[in-house]
């Protein structure tokens, strides 16, 4: 199995509501550096367990996926109807995307650290977390 193909793993394990293969695709030490999920292998499968119950429709698009050295990059969409409570926010039925830049390095064909950038305030504007942002003052 190439690297790339990890990539593209990580979006199937989503689609298909398999919380329980981060386990093949997370090293036992895996180290995550986003700042909603808890440490290691638990806090992914926390993360993305609370997402499917409050977007049970959630599909995730890769739109990119890249290889340099040890690292796989991704450029990925999540949308899914807003039903469930999330982050601390009361469901809307409204629909929700979000979008992330995500860098995993690799060992062994698994992935054992990850960076992400998210679109965190369009997302938090979709939940009714925070109100949109004004114009920018000319």
């Amino acid at each position: 199995m190439s690297n790339l193909s990890l990539a593209y793993d990580f979006a199937d394990i989503l689609n298909a509501g398999q919380i329980e293969r981060f386990d093949d695709l997370l090293h036992p030490g895996y180290v995550n550096h986003n700042r909603y999920a808890g440490p290691g292998r638990d806090g992914v499968k926390a993360v993305f367990s609370a997402f499917l119950q409050a977007l049970p429709d959630l599909a995730v698009t890769v739109h990119d996926a890249l290889v340099a050295d040890d690292r796989v990059v991704g450029r990925y969409s999540y949308t899914g109807t807003f039903t469930g409570p999330l982050l601390g926010n009361a469901p809307t039925g409204e629909r929700v995307t979000m979008t992330s830049i995500d860098i995993w390095r690799v060992e062994d064909g698994r992935f054992v650290e990850h960076w992400d950038e998210i679109n965190s305030l369009e997302l938090f504007v979709q939940l009714g977390a925070v109100a949109p942002p004004g114009p920018v003052a000319s």
